[in-house]
């Protein structure tokens, strides 16, 4: 059970104020010269019932305010037990990546299109990769600043929507590799999952030139936390294509040399006990994926309800029926003359 608006108990504090102001309510009374007679007569049903009206309507209002809570009952609760791994990718979406030097199907596509696509098959299982049914993964992207595109999460076909959306920054002012950075999100991310296996993959094809953060630096705060990070370099070596925009709008290729800082690539990968990968065309990165697929799985559990009904009616209906009730009372049998 959950309330779906749980402020609305707030007004159960005027229930004693309502009930202190009903009680000293004085009654309407006739004068008699002796009232002994009186006090001996019993009282009848209908006599109770009347004093117990004013009450009746402070317990319609208590049911009235639990209906406004709106509360809700899980119809079906669910356990999802499942083998897998805490996995964060952490993908370079720099300007560097619109260099047109790795081919998909036969076609040449730029570096993050490659990339999109073979995490994609990564996760759903396509190129003869397994899938990651049971994996908790999560991304996080970065060009001079990183942003965290997704929690750990197994609802992967949302992952996936997200990951269709990542595009190259656009902006000059965006523009940067902040490796340090995105390794620092990408810990964050991974530092409460509670499998036994936290892995990052972290796929650039440049240096580190932005943020404060010093890749190193991260990198052994996730040695720390037992989080192996596999880095990837992506692109082709020396001279590769790259769309530019001119000043007047247009986009024109230049050939323009490639580096990748494989050094602090393999340090990264060194100190978290990991592995660096160059991948140079989609199948290299496959290749990587199946390695990755190996890793040590463990157990995942993750309770959600997958359904809920309002329950408000339990409530509101017997709050209407007793207010019914009063209505037809105060204008038949308990009615009154002004």
């Amino acid at each position: 059970m959950r309330l779906a608006n749980p402020y609305a108990l707030v007004l159960l504090l005027l229930i004693p104020l309502l009930w202190w102001r009903q009680h000293r309510q004085r009654l309407v009374a006739i004068a008699y010269p002796t009232v002994q007679t009186w006090a001996a007569v019993p009282r009848s049903a209908m006599s109770q019932l009347r004093r117990a009206m004013p009450y009746l309507r402070l317990v319609v209002l208590v049911l009235g305010i639990l209906a406004l809570a709106r509360p809700q009952q899980g119809l079906q609760a669910a356990k999802v037990y499942s083998e897998g791994i805490a996995m964060v990718m952490v993908v370079d979406i720099s300007g560097s990546m619109s260099a047109l030097d790795l081919q998909l199907h036969g076609e040449p596509r730029n570096r993050l299109d490659v990339v999109k696509h073979t995490f994609h098959n990564f996760i759903s299982g396509a190129d003869g990769l397994g899938g990651r049914d049971g994996d908790l993964i999560g991304m996080v992207t970065f060009a001079r600043y990183a942003d965290s595109v997704s929690p750990l999460t197994l609802d992967h076909d949302t992952l996936l929507s997200l990951l269709d959306e990542i595009e190259i920054v656009s902006l000059r002012e965006e523009d940067g590799t902040a490796i340090g950075e995105a390794i620092a999100m990408g810990v964050d991310r991974l530092r409460d999952a509670t499998a036994k296996s936290r892995v990052m993959i972290l796929l650039t094809d440049g240096a580190n030139n932005a943020g404060e953060t010093e890749p190193q630096q991260a990198a052994r705060i996730a040695k720390a936390l037992g989080i192996k990070i596999y880095t990837i370099g992506t692109g082709t070596r020396g001279i590769a294509p790259v769309p530019v925009r001119t000043r007047d709008g247009r986009l024109e290729m230049r050939q323009m040399r490639v580096f990748i800082d494989e050094v602090t690539l393999k340090e990264i990968a060194s100190l978290t006990d990991g592995q660096y990968f160059r991948a140079t065309d989609s199948a290299t990165l496959t290749s990587i994926y199946h390695d990755i697929d190996r890793l040590e799985k463990s157990a995942n559990v993750a309770e959600h309800y997958q359904q809920y009904a309002e329950r408000f009616a339990w409530f509101a209906l017997p709050a209407l029926a007793l207010l019914l009730v009063e209505v037809i009372l105060v204008n038949t049998r308990l009615r009154t003359v002004p």
